[in-house]
């Protein structure tokens, strides 16, 4: 489905593959048997439009709008502050709509359910703003304030009123069209057909026609919900001319009970089955219904929402995907398969179709899965399934598995054993041989010892091709059946008590999976003055300005704009090669593409195709050589998206391979490749000190890089007007005036003839500033030689190929300490990865060591940066620039010097903290009363004495579940270190009618930094908000702005606005003074009859900032802001998942000047920081290439991942003053406390390691994944994966039942 046609703009295309939701419609099917509407949220981008035949099909556009009316769900999303850059809100709109639409008073579950399949640095799910309808006082019934936090002071926990809700009336709902409806009942089912470009869709309505079909289409596969092909189409290139759709044929949606179990048909949708099985285990006694349970248990974490609602159950199996999680249970419990072909109907075993690995050819192309019979379990009989992945729900499973035991009789002898694995190899495998050789034996710890020795040694796993650690794949395995093991056990005591002795107390709680709750969230602010004016808005918590819009889908984004007569799509080739000569490219067999209007090459490029911001130059297109895998060759545009990327897959280039290919930070190194300058900061005399302390340590730490994953990819589209060689941009960016320079640059014409416009961007991070500026320019470029315009919209998986991310650093250090935890000396070496070119890298590397501080004063400190050439794409701006990774650095040897000194790491942290006025190590004067502040703040809140001795309780009692907690503390300096880059200019004006128009230099991505701003103006000019309007950011009206990033544009942009209006005010104030009764449109009016000019430019020349990097010192930073995070956690020793149980964050913002916005910042930042942390995973071919490239593989925070308690408090009495209103700049701080969960997860590792007695010491880096907590909550199981003959049942880490 597209939106292109039909010019609905709500419907967000975010990665084409079903896996972040922001795509989401709601179908609507009427069955005429039942008579009954049957509603159900789906990915747009993986439906096919001729799947839909019958159906009614609602976009957000049909929920609600501003010009006809709102919806509640819509209304509460956007009142409650439920979005940011509002890219995804209609997603989660959608989604909402349809439970509400299904369940008007749902339950926590369904909601949590709802949202589960979406991807959003900002899900902090607050219930308040989404469906709960048992409201009173403005609290959500699963809120527990009083519980969570002990409220002394005189503040507000109240970000909106819900007085002025409209309450929910299901009978105002859309109904389902009469059309579709009487078409339903009257028309008799055919066969549809539908002949598209290069594919025929062909619907048959009886499994006789199917089977027909079969024989005339072998190799045509059958799709249903479209989420196996569909992505195997878009990004794998496979393609299908015929398409066979067996949805509607009813052999294939049977549901059948039989005596020995039930009978599901191949079409059901894994959503349909979800609920029989539900209903079938509330229904049937619990002997019969463990393989129910078993299925329902993979099922509640298979995908999202939206994709159960259309994927099938037959799809599922059929595939044999070694990524299902289905399989291996189905496998496992002796399901069986109803097959049928032309003539024949045969029934085999499930187990059958993996018995010769995944090229075996049991089911013959002519066969079709009908239906799937799932047999009741036995008396004896326990069926049990298991999954790890990179994110509890929602993603592929790293390895899965099922399991199934029959006793004899009234024994623990087994009868029968079934184990399969999925996720080890290429399709589902059984350890066949091992259940045979177990047949027969006793259910105790000799056969676990033998059991897991002979999977071991049966399942050969291949080396890694994509990245992941066997050995943790391998641990996995044998842990899965140790869990069964465990569960078995305690069901067998539960059937015999007196001859079952079942499993110890302190295994018990590893039984128990982690779930998803609804969070409790609080937020606690101050409140503004009694005697501040109730006109006056600044201090309160107002909507975002643009959150309506966002919740109905009117908010305009780049690909939302309409098509320009004539518009051509641009795609770009790029390299796949790291380091190569360009010895050819062949464009003939593009050129002769559908709708292929040219190819654009280097040679194309008018003027500038090398900018030197530095020594090394970015680049355009590749002009001989390339340096990284993803660098733009050369481009093809075309009438269409789909001809256009067509026509890109068949530009050939051949290359020469050229050395060395330098894709690590060790490589690096080896090579000397390095960007200059490299950069050192010292205080104090750190040999002389090293040879005074009583201690001294030295580690290393690696910490991965980091995707932007902003929600709307690169975007652009490039518009010749036709004369005067002038260019309208229409840019998602962070910096017009950039991308003005650069186009105008490439083009060879000055900047005022190129005109960048920004309404507003779907996050950025940081990533939308000089890769932007060079995307723009390909843009550019062809429609500079095409005269035509040029839409550019990066695909998801191309965007992460072609754009670099965050830095990974691997940081080395040297700390010397006293007995007592004072730390005297630190010497650290940082090695950044910069990529292929400069870019921001230097800088980078510089703030990385001006914060290395972080909260503590260390007497003598010496910190050098390199910043690596590498053959990647280039690394970038990222939210924190720097500080994330080196404060983590500092961190990590603040918890080494805990562990050396045996003190807690809080006492060390409290001990080294900065306390009194001082100078930071650059010099800089610093007083930390409120970080003092904050911190203790954040232990009382936090409860952390009480929690931390309810833990180390919890630790004794649990032997395979594991508590820990965290407190870190933060010091956030503020400041770009460079005056120029922190000037701003606004431009207002005062139409006769009283209204005004507001525009500014800064970028609207999220931050609202436009509803700040019109607060700023109401302020000043003493008017209401709704009488001032922003436009657009253009470089048509504020010339030269300097980029959104550091955090500054409320800080900078705000004193632009506030001097704009203080000389509008000044000029009216004759006026006022004459007539001081009047009202502001009198005084408007009286002002343009006096000819009183009523349009004002606002300046603000920047800070004070500045550095000496030869002498060490200067004033970098305006200002700090302060805070501490306190987290806790729970983490599964046995799989190395772990659940986010608790965060409480006091932040210090000075005066905020709007409570919600900063406080949905701080939280965004917070789970954006979890991601880097412990869990986006960044992984690349020995060659180059980007494995981890879309949502399928790279997995960011979602709402399994946020805390169940999440409180975020604003430091009350705070003041700045040298920013607006007294307030501080939010967008980055608190991303670093994510950090808090690294270091609560690293306690919990630390506790299960000292309780199994391994006394050497351990490093972890970052992420800090399931795969390296596993690895360090080292077990029999553990050394068993790396040498299969370990005797487990003697193991000291092994606890004999």
């Amino acid at each position: 489905m597209t939106t292109f046609s039909v010019c609905l703009t709500g419907t967000k295309y975010g990665c084409g593959g079903g896996g972040c939701g922001a795509c989401t419609v709601m179908i609507s099917t009427y069955e005429p048997a039942s008579k009954k509407i049957r509603h159900y949220s789906a990915n747009a981008c993986l439906l096919p439009i001729c799947s839909l035949y019958g159906a009614a099909v609602t976009t957000v556009e049909g929920v609600g709008s501003t010009k006809t009316r709102i919806h509640p769900v819509q209304e509460r999303l956007a009142k409650c502050h439920g979005s940011q850059c509002g890219f995804c809100t209609p997603g989660m709109v959608m989604s909402i709509y349809t439970l509400l639409r299904n369940h008007p008073e749902p339950t926590s579950e369904q909601m949590i359910a709802a949202l589960a399949g979406k991807y959003c640095h900002f899900l902090v799910c607050r219930c308040e703003s989404i469906c709960c309808q048992r409201k009173a006082n403005g609290k959500c019934c699963l809120d527990q304030e009083d519980d969570l936090f002990d409220n002394k002071e005189k503040v507000s926990t109240s970000l909106f009123s819900t007085d002025e809700f409209q309450p929910l009336d299901p009978t105002q709902e859309l109904i389902f069209p009469p059309e579709l409806m009487r078409m339903a009942e009257n028309q008799p089912k055919r066969t549809l057909v539908f002949h598209g470009e290069r594919v025929t869709w062909i619907s048959p309505v009886s499994l006789d026609e199917l089977l027909d079909l079969k024989i005339a289409h072998p190799k045509a596969p059958l799709v249903v919900g479209n989420t196996g092909v569909g992505p195997d189409v878009k990004f794998r290139g496979v393609f299908h001319p015929v398409l066979i759709a067996p949805a509607r044929i009813p052999d294939l949606n049977v549901l059948k009970y039989t005596n020995d179990g039930l009978t599901l048909g191949a079409a059901c949708s894994l959503s349909l089955v979800k609920d029989i099985l539900t209903n079938a285990i509330a229904e049937f006694p619990e002997e019969k219904t463990r393989v129910f349970c078993a299925v329902l248990q993979q099922l509640r974490t298979l995908g999202g929402e939206q994709i159960r609602n259309v994927a099938s159950f037959g799809g599922n199996i059929i595939s044999r995907k070694s990524t299902s999680d289905l399989n291996p249970v189905l496998a496992a419990s002796n399901c069986m398969l109803n097959l049928a072909s032309r003539g024949q109907k045969r029934q085999i075993p499930m187990s059958d179709i993996f018995a010769d690995g995944v090229g075996n050819n049991t089911i013959t192309p002519e066969e079709v899965l009908v239906s799937i019979h799932i047999p009741y379990s036995r008396k004896g009989e326990y069926v049990a399934a298991f999954r790890q992945a990179p994110r509890r729900e929602n993603a592929l499973p790293i390895t899965n598995a099922g399991m199934r035991v029959l006793f004899e009789e009234g024994t623990d002898i087994i009868k029968d054993l079934s184990i399969f694995y999925g996720g080890a190899v290429l399709t589902t495998v059984c350890a066949k041989q091992t259940c045979q050789t177990l047949t027969g034996r006793h259910w105790n710890e000799q056969m676990l010892d033998e059991a897991c020795r002979l999977v071991l040694k049966e399942i050969a796993l291949p080396g890694s091709t994509d990245g992941e650690n066997v050995d943790y794949k391998k641990t996995l395995m044998v842990s899965f059946f140790y869990r069964f093991f465990l569960e078995v056990s305690q069901s067998l005591k539960t059937m015999d008590p007196c001859h079952f002795p079942g499993i110890p107390m302190e295994y018990g709680s590893v039984l128990k999976d982690f779930k998803t709750r609804m969070p409790q969230s609080i937020q606690i602010y101050q409140d503004v003055g009694p005697s501040q004016s109730p006109q006056d808005p600044v201090g309160r918590p107002v909507m975002h300005q643009s959150g309506i819009k966002h919740a109905t889908g009117e908010a305009v984004y780049i690909d939302d704009l309409p098509p320009v007569d004539g518009e051509l799509f641009l795609a770009a080739v790029t390299s796949s090669r790291a380091h190569a000569k360009i010895v050819s490219i062949d464009t003939s067999e593009a050129l002769k593409g559908a709708g292929v209007f040219d190819v654009i090459t280097v040679h194309d490029v008018p003027a500038a195709n090398e900018f030197y911001f530095s020594d090394d130059p970015e680049i355009i297109f590749a002009r001989n050589e390339v340096i990284c895998v993803g660098q733009i060759v050369c481009a093809v545009v075309a009438d269409s998206d789909v001809h256009a990327k067509q026509a890109a897959a068949k530009v050939k280039i051949e290359y020469e391979m050229l050395e060395p290919v330098i894709l690590t930070i060790e490589e690096a190194i080896k090579h000397n490749s390095f960007f200059e300058p490299k950069r050192k900061l010292e205080q104090g005399n750190v040999e002389e000190a090293f040879e005074t302390v009583d201690n001294i340590i030295e580690g290393e730490i690696c910490i991965g890089g980091q995707k932007h994953f902003y929600m709307e990819t690169q975007s652009m589209l490039a518009v010749p007007k036709g004369e005067d060689e002038e260019m309208d941009l229409y840019v998602s960016t962070q910096h017009p005036a950039i991308i003005q320079e650069m186009v105008a640059a490439s083009l060879g014409v000055p900047a005022n003839r190129i005109m960048c416009h920004v309404k507003r961007v779907g996050g950025a991070f940081g990533g939308k500033i000089l890769r932007t500026g060079l995307l723009a320019s390909v843009a550019a470029v062809a429609a500079n030689k095409t005269s035509r315009a040029v839409r550019l919209i990066l695909s998801r998986e191309d965007d992460m190929v072609i754009t670099g991310g965050r830095h990974p650093f691997i940081a080395k250090y040297k700390v010397g300490f006293m007995n007592d935890g004072r730390i005297t000396a630190v010497d650290a070496k940082y090695y950044v990865n910069g990529g292929c070119t400069p870019d921001e890298s230097v800088l980078v590397a510089e703030v990385s060591l001006l914060k290395i501080d972080n909260a503590y004063k260390i007497p003598n400190l010496r910190c050098w940066a390199y910043v690596c050439k590498t053959n990647l794409p280039s690394n970038t701006a990222f939210r924190g620039f720097g500080f994330p990774q080196s404060g983590l650095v500092t961190e990590t040897w603040i918890t080494d010097v805990a562990d050396k000194t045996g003190l807690s790491p809080e006492k060390i942290r409290e001990i080294n903290m900065y306390k009194k006025n001082e100078q930071t190590h650059f010099k800089q004067k610093l007083d930390p009363q409120n970080l003092i502040r904050c911190w203790n703040e954040c232990m009382e809140k936090s409860a952390y004495c009480s929690r931390r001795t309810a833990i180390n309780e919890f630790n004794k009692q649990n032997y395979w579940k594991k508590r820990g907690i965290a407190i870190v503390p933060m010091k956030f300096p503020f400041g770009v270190s460079t005056p120029y880059l922190s000037q701003a200019a606004a431009l207002v004006h005062i139409y006769t009618d009283g209204s005004v128009l507001l525009t500014h230099g800064g970028i609207e991505m999220g931050q609202g930094i436009h509803t700040k701003m019109i607060q700023v103006a109401s302020r000043e000019l003493n008017i209401p908000m709704s009488s001032i309007h922003f436009c657009e950011t253009s470089t048509t009206t504020v010339p030269n702005a300097c980029a959104s990033i550091g955090s500054a544009g409320t800080d900078v942009n705000g004193m632009a606005v506030k001097d704009a209006c203080q000389t509008l005010l000044k000029r009216l104030q004759p006026i006022i003074k004459k007539n001081p009764t009047g009202t502001w449109n009198d005084w408007i009016k009286e002002a343009f009859k006096q000819s009183v000019s009523l349009s004002a430019t606002g300046y603000f020349r920047g800070y004070n900032e500045y550095m000496d990097w030869e002498k060490g010192e200067g004033h970098p930073f305006t200002y700090f802001i302060f805070g501490a995070a306190c987290s806790e956690v729970e983490i599964n020793c046995l799989t190395g998942d772990h659940k986010n149980l608790r965060t409480d964050i006091i932040m210090d913002i000075g005066c905020s000047i709007n409570p919600a916005v900063d406080i949905g910042q701080i939280e965004g930042a917070f789970v954006q920081g979890i991601g880097l942390y412990t869990m986006e995973e960044l992984k690349y071919s020995s060659e180059g290439v980007l494995y981890t490239r879309g949502p399928d593989q790279y997995k960011i925070p979602a709402v399994c991942d946020i805390p169940e308690q999440f409180s975020v408090s604003l430091l009350s009495s705070s003041q700045n003053p040298y920013a607006i209103y007294a307030s501080k700049g939010i967008g980055e701080a608190g991303f670093f406390l994510g950090c808090s969960v690294f270091f609560a997860l690293r306690d919990a590792v630390t506790s299960v390691r000292n309780e199994r007695g391994l006394k050497k010491t351990f490093a972890l880096n970052s992420p800090l994944t399931a795969e390296q907590i596993r690895a360090n909550c080292a077990d029999a199981f553990t050394e068993m994966a790396v040498s299969p003959w370990s005797d487990l049942y003697k193991s000291q880490q092994f606890r004999p039942l």
